[in-house]
């Protein structure tokens, strides 16, 4: 297999000979480092399932960076290829050479043996694979499978493959169970070198609360409809006398039982609510069965956000129901995608899989490729980051995320037990972060001493302090001051003032850095470019200006921007006069006798600092001009407007801002930040926090 010649071509088969392979896990992972390697990744499903959309196509779609829509990313029916398989082939090839003009590199995942499907399934995917010039990652399913089983297993398909002309490039036995693992490794060396190994995750076929209540035709009696999201970890149809339900449950369960089961409905959810015991999915009141007013009244006065669920069929049927359903992973399954991405990131040598592909080197850097890269880096050397807000859905949420994909080592402050049943309550798994509540931990004495001292010129008292370190940003930042965590990440439920003032009173500024101030990364569709001051320094003086031009060009070549700073006017070169101009004409001065051999020119305009048809007009001698990276405003207002605007009205992704000159990293979210925005934000302040 190893011999075999390297397709020319930028695209990639998924395909399996069986169902309920894990496909989607194996496909996303793969589009993953796709998006990470080029600008513009498409997918393709060249046989669509038989009726409805494919959730399948629908998942990938939202991880591409191609744009393409839904419908031209479709080959053909399974009716239309049992019809005439040789127009069908044909129909096929046309259709992906159509999205692979538009892509650099296509994902293509083959039939799920979930329709029509026939023994010759997999040798027509290998056939169309060969018409389509891409090499096949093979997924074969490992579970209630011995190492024997599986290698047999793979060596016919390989075989199959061989035979319709495709090339086998790896093979990912997923669903393994994890105990056979070495065994099944071993037994591939052979038969298929470039072989992985994944290990069964029951979550990742868990079906959410939501498909269970479709299942059983049910209604939503009480409970927050944001946790229809959570996977079902397990069933318990309730049959028993209470304490007996009570023993039985387990974390993320479902519990099945009658309405009118006045004693199991108040002890499971009494159980629920309770510290010592799991936190459950949801309840499924079965049999049409009303709850009786006073138990109604009664749950009501709880206020639980746990779903309950009504439905019409009896225990039996709802049991049946239940069992029979089976978890998808659709765009909504933000835990499961995760778990996916973590799964392929732990046991699959993606970049070595897709070394086999002709991919040029990109020649942009997309808004994904960027994303993706900081997370990698972030997670190549682990930092300690604390995130203050724990009483925030958001920050649970992205907490989980980080935690999954390994980007950062987490502290979470809060009080423990509201924090962790919440998370729970998410699905969020915080088992890995350490939590810690500012108003009784016993580092509370320790730091108000610190802090006292800190700010003994100021006149703060122990007793003063006390009360101040109560504060989570403060008690955030003394963590940060101890060297107890590598940095800080707020702002989801704070003011920026109220995130950084505790790090200008504690951490205080680099040596020689005289100016705390940020950029904001902001992420166009082709390059990156970095914007300072948007966030922090009203109105800089000429000195100012320079700390936060020479600042800003070494926070970009952190984030791998090479610096080409334009000090932004409303003039270019000498063609203006003024105040404000003249300011920025010292500052830039004072940036050239500071860092002779750092790029910088000003005054000069926007348009000719970043379009080079402009500079060669205005300014055709500069190194900078057209090409400038790192783009200063003269002043906050300015600045604030400009990222808003383009991140508004060019679709760019504004990431930050990122506070700069501080001795330890603590940076700001926006109160509006979503999950992915304080993803991105804890992996700038652990590779901030690398050095």
């Amino acid at each position: 297999m190893s011999d075999a010649p390297r397709s020319p071509m930028s695209a990639i088969y998924v395909a399996s000979p069986e169902g309920d392979t894990g496909k989607s896990t194996i496909a996303l992972g793969i589009l993953h480092r796709l998006a990470a390697k080029v600008a513009r990744v498409g997918v393709f499903r060249p046989i669509a399932r038989g009726e409805g959309r494919d959730y399948i196509l629908e998942l990938l779609l939202d991880h591409t960076t191609a744009d393409l829509p839904y419908e031209e990313c479709l080959g053909v029916s399974y009716q239309q290829l049992h019809d005439d398989p040789d127009a069908a082939l044909a129909d096929i090839v046309h259709r992906f050479h159509r999205v692979a003009a538009q892509c650099d590199a296509v994902l293509v995942v083959g039939s799920d043996y979930t329709d029509v499907a026939a023994p010759s399934e997999l040798s027509m995917n290998a056939r169309i694979a060969a018409n389509l010039g891409a090499p096949v990652v093979l997924a074969v399913r490992g579970k209630d499978r011995t190492a024997d089983q599986v290698a047999q297993a793979v060596e016919v398909c390989i075989d199959e493959i061989a035979a319709q002309h495709a090339h086998t490039a790896a093979v990912v036995v997923n669903r393994c169970d994890p105990a056979n693992m070495a065994d099944v490794a071993d037994a591939l060396q052979i038969i298929a070198p470039r072989s992985y190994v994944l290990p069964e995750e029951p979550l990742l076929v868990a079906p959410s609360v939501d498909e269970l209540k479709a299942a059983v035709a049910g209604t939503l009696l009480r409970g927050d409809p944001a946790l229809l999201t959570r996977e079902v970890l397990g069933v318990l149809v309730a049959g028993m006398t209470a304490e007996h339900v009570l023993e039985r449950l387990t974390e993320g369960a479902a519990v099945i039982t009658p309405g009118d089961r006045s004693d199991v409905v108040l002890a499971v959810l009494s159980a629920h609510a309770a510290e010592n015991f799991p936190s459950l999915s949801c309840v499924i009141l079965n049999g049409g069965l009303p709850l009786h007013p006073s138990i109604e009244s009664l749950v009501s006065g709880l206020g639980l956000a746990l779903p309950i669920l009504e439905t019409t069929f009896g225990t039996f049927e709802t049991a049946s129901r239940v069992a029979a359903t089976r978890g998808r992973v659709t765009t909504h399954s933000h835990r499961k995608v995760n778990t996916a991405l973590a799964l392929m990131d732990t046991y699959v040598d993606t970049e070595d899989l897709l070394a086999q592909l002709a991919i040029a080197p990109p020649s942009v850097v997309t808004p994904q490729m960027f994303t993706y890269r900081l997370l990698d880096r972030a997670r190549s050397h682990r930092k300690r980051i604390v995130l203050p807000e724990g009483n925030d859905d958001r920050i649970l949420k992205a907490a989980g995320r980080l935690l999954l994909r390994s980007v950062a080592d987490l502290t979470i402050l809060g009080e423990e037990v509201q924090i962790r049943s919440r998370a729970a309550e998410l699905g969020v798994d915080l088992s890995q972060a350490v939590i810690l509540d500012p108003q009784t931990s016993e580092l509370c004495d320790q730091f108000a001493q610190q802090y006292a001292a800190l700010r003994s010129h100021k006149g703060v008292t122990v007793e003063q302090a006390r009360e101040t370190i109560h504060d989570v940003s403060y008690f955030g930042t003394m963590l940060v001051h101890n060297d107890m965590v590598d940095g800080m990440v707020s702002g989801a439920r704070h003011t920026t003032a109220h995130t950084i003032r505790p790090a200008f009173e504690i951490i205080k500024t680099e040596e020689g850095v005289a100016t705390v101030s940020s950029i904001f990364l902001m992420c166009l569709a082709d390059e990156v470019l970095a914007y300072g001051d948007c966030a922090i320094v009203p109105d800089p003086t000429a000195e100012q200006l320079a700390d936060i031009a020479i600042s800003s060009a070494r926070t970009a070549a952190q984030f791998g921007i090479a610096p080409r700073v334009a000090m932004l006017s409303y003039s270019t070169g000498n063609s203006g006069s003024g105040a404000d101009v003249d300011k920025v004409r010292k500052a830039t001065e004072l940036v050239r006798s500071r860092d002779p051999v750092l790029l910088v020119e000003g005054p000069i305009q926007y348009d000719a600092a970043v379009e080079p048809s402009v500079a060669a007009t205005k300014m055709p001698d500069s190194l900078v001009a057209g090409h400038a990276t790192v783009l200063i405003f003269p002043d906050l207002n300015t600045g604030n407007n400009t990222y808003k605007a383009v991140q508004r009205s060019a679709g760019a992704i504004a990431i930050g801002p990122v506070l700069q000159g501080l001795n330890k990293p603590v940076n700001d979210l926006s109160r509006g930040a979503l999950v992915e925005d304080i993803v991105n934000t804890v992996a700038i302040t652990a590779i901030q926090a690398q050095g």
